[in-house]
């Protein structure tokens, strides 16, 4: 699939963050997403781990295409590359972003909506790895993250669907969501072209036995794995 070359990723970590400042104000976060048209939705993750021969980390990509509303597996599109950009808490998608944008590129699929493992609009400077990278798709993103990065937020009630504002200087940039009963909540933000009801929509009609929704658990078993590239 096509994507768009906004800018380099082989910068320092203060042009990475003068990046992020400035494209910020282009994302779109009140686009609601037409849940009746949507059929199919990506599941992204990235996995580094040491590569085996030279101990130097190694990026694993995955994007698991699937139907929706059935969830059945369309396609995986894969990708590896030595990891190009230090940890940074704040700067993900310059780790990331490479070696993932070479698996979409190998997509045949051209999904209607992408969930990432990771943040949205929940971010310090609103650019998360799925607004980052939705304005390089110019496609819905989604940002489903485990871990608390940023914000405050009100207790989640134990029920399936219960939820809670995510607030950080008086803006919402996000939800703590709660998509099973009595298990831990996940964090619900915009990326770019979606706003916020309609992606805590998506994301529980994703949700099957499992805490994450399918399409990221998909993605997280296929970055994993040594054995497919």
């Amino acid at each position: 699939m096509h994507v768009n070359r906004l800018h380099e990723w082989a910068v320092s970590p203060a042009e990475a963050i003068r990046i992020q400042k400035d494209l910020a104000p282009t994302l779109i976060a009140d686009a609601p997403i037409d849940l009746d048209a949507v059929r199919t939705v990506a599941g992204v993750d990235v996995s580094v781990r040491p590569d085996p021969l030279t101990s130097e980390p190694m990026s694993r990509a995955a994007v698991v295409v699937m139907r929706f509303p059935d969830l059945t597996v369309l396609e995986v599109a894969r990708s590896a590359q030595p990891t190009p950009f230090p940890y940074i808490p704040g700067l993900l998608t310059f780790r990331e972003a490479p070696v993932l944008l070479e698996a979409f590129a190998a997509l045949t699929i051209e999904p209607d909506v992408f969930i990432f493992d990771g943040m949205g609009r929940a971010h310090p400077r609103r650019m998360g790895i799925a607004a980052h990278l939705g304005l390089w798709l110019d496609r819905p993103t989604i940002g489903c993250g485990k871990t608390h990065l940023i914000g405050v937020y009100d207790p989640v009630g134990v029920e399936a669907g219960s939820a809670s504002a995510l607030v950080d200087r008086g803006e919402t940039i996000g939800v703590v969501l709660r998509t099973r009963t009595n298990v831990s909540p996940v964090y619900i933000s915009v990326g770019h072209r979606a706003e916020l009801q309609s992606a805590i929509a998506l994301t529980l009609r994703c949700v099957t036995r499992y805490r994450l929704p399918e399409p990221i658990r998909a993605a997280h078993r296929e970055a994993g794995r040594t054995d497919a590239l």
